[in-house]
């Protein structure tokens, strides 16, 4: 019975029989890279050499259309594993640092925890950054000495670790990826300037942060833990679980890189390759991970039924030197207007590619538009298995399109966040922003926005202009309240897609950041 259930499922979905067989699924995730970081989608105006990510597209498909749930990284983590907006957490802008609270609680249903309840092996290999409960010494929150005693501290030799932090270093993690249903972990806390500098396996640390380091942020970092060492040992770590996974269950494996983002520190081997600068090389050498885990999935008895998808986190961040890298012809937004951190669509879109050669045309493109929140919507496609009545929220799945259908929603529209918490709703070719300026890093600001006279708000034919130059807020204001109502509707209800009525974990989400009282 179960498997006429799959089969019905897979052939409701558009999907062949033989998908029956749910697939492994790699997850990659990069770190602050732009849309236009990867060749095949930006070839007019890429100027970085991305042969695995183009090859994987040759192979399977590419999106033009994906969308992160928020323009910077805890956030957009959050709603990936969880399939629900990040501001219905009581995280409303910003993020976290490396010594942050859980912010996702151990009751609630994951992607890998889904998954696992279904048969499936589960394994994260990379950067966390969505808190965790750390054992300390003095009973007190996780943190470090202060910033101007450990920059003193630095270069100096090894320490007592409690000169350093707070943080016991023999104690057990709690409420991390292991307590979220992924059986095993190997990675860091969070970005790769966020300390504590100290590697992590499953609840454990692995060594003691008895040196005082900095790559950006000080803080305790083992005797051995180098930012230029960390993404090779990730590809290493990622390779040998495919390529020594022998279960007879299916297995999925996130792994989230900590590139191309700050500290942005190509090995010796990578320096100088794409002649545009420090970013440019370790964009590279992010697409060299990929191919290396690729690799390990083509020598494998399971590449054609193995989902690979490789995405990222927001846009790229400036800290590419963005103007530089511009000026040498390299546009890592495309065609898109901003860049990480805001409401403007190179924020937030972001490359999407998969390849599952059993079931996916190769060569293929979908122009329609999904959001990192739709994985577990999808992994509940892909395994025939129902979801609990009220977990993703804010999903859907975009299995049809893998075979070039179209998806079925009962989500009216996307709803955009920046880091400073501004929003914005995209409904077919229609965005609306409730901001005046980007909404975060890029000019003009809300304040500069406001005295150049801007409006209240921004709305932009996203098929006409997808640049995002020709405000129409005040000559279509039909079109701006609807997509307001919409929004405050998707927001109040506490889940944007059909099923039992959810609660934000906070009393009142502010819809308007720039000190609007709109009704």
């Amino acid at each position: 019975m179960k498997n006429l259930f799959l089969f019905l499922t897979m052939a409701a979905l558009g999907l062949p029989a033989q998908a029956a067989s749910p697939p492994n699924i790699i997850y990659i995730l990069a770190d602050d890279m732009g849309y236009g970081d990867v060749h095949v989608l930006n070839p007019g105006r890429c100027k970085i050499a991305t042969p695995h990510m183009d090859r994987l597209a040759a192979e399977g498909m590419f999106f033009t259309d994906a969308h992160t749930s928020s323009s910077v990284c805890t956030p957009t983590r959050y709603g990936i594993l969880t399939g629900r907006y990040n501001w219905r957490s009581r995280l409303q802008n910003g993020v976290l640092d490396g010594y942050g609270k859980p912010l996702i609680p151990t009751d609630r249903l994951t992607v890998p925890a889904f998954l696992k309840k279904n048969g499936y092996t589960t394994a994260m290999v990379g950067k966390w950054h969505l808190g965790l409960d750390i054992a300390t010494i003095d009973g007190k929150p996780a943190a470090p000495k202060s910033t101007k005693s450990l920059r003193a501290k630095m270069g100096k030799g090894a320490f007592a670790t409690e000169e350093l932090s707070n943080i016991d270093w023999t104690g057990t993690i709690q409420g991390g990826p292991v307590d979220l249903g992924f059986d095993s972990w190997y990675g860091i806390t969070a970005s790769l300037d966020f300390p504590p500098y100290v590697w992590i396996r499953d609840r454990n640390w692995v060594g003691s942060g008895t040196h005082a380091k900095a790559f950006r942020r000080p803080g305790p970092a083992s005797e051995d833990f180098e930012a230029i060492d960390v993404l090779g040992k990730l590809e290493r770590e990622s390779v040998k679980f495919v390529s020594e996974y022998k279960g007879d269950n299916p297995f999925f494996v996130y792994i989230p890189l900590p590139s191309p983002h700050t500290p942005i520190v190509p090995t010796s081997q990578w320096k100088g390759k794409s002649g545009l600068g420090t970013y440019g090389d370790f964009v590279m050498q992010t697409d060299h991970v990929i191919g290396q885990i690729m690799k390990a999935v083509d020598d494998s008895e399971f590449a054609d039924n193995t989902l690979v998808i490789v995405t990222a986190d927001n846009g790229c961040s400036k800290a590419a030197k963005i103007d530089a890298l511009e000026a040498q012809g390299h546009y890592p937004s495309a065609q898109f207007r901003g860049s990480k951190a805001d409401l403007w669509d190179g924020g937030h879109r972001v490359p999407f590619i998969v390849r599952w050669p059993n079931e996916i045309k190769a060569g293929s493109q979908s122009d329609q538009a999904i959001c990192l929140t739709d994985l577990m919507a999808t992994c509940a496609d892909l395994t025939g298995a129902k979801l609990p009545n009220k977990p993703g929220e804010d999903s859907v799945s975009f299995a049809p399109a893998l075979k070039g259908n179209p998806i079925v929603s009962s989500r009216n529209g996307i709803i955009h966040h920046s880091i400073s918490g501004h929003f914005a709703y995209r409904q077919g070719k229609w965005k609306l922003l409730l901001a005046k300026g980007s909404g975060g890093w890029t000019a003009p600001n809300e304040k500069a926005a406001a005295n150049g006279g801007a409006p209240v708000a921004q709305l932009y034919d996203m098929e006409s202009d997808p640049g995002e130059t020709a405000n129409l807020y005040t000559s279509q204001p039909e079109v701006a309240a609807s997509l307001l109502a919409q929004m405050k509707a998707d927001i109040d209800r506490g889940r944007s897609t059909d099923g039992t009525a959810a609660s934000n974990d906070v009393d009142r989400v502010e819809l308007w950041k720039s000190g609007q009282n709109q009704k």
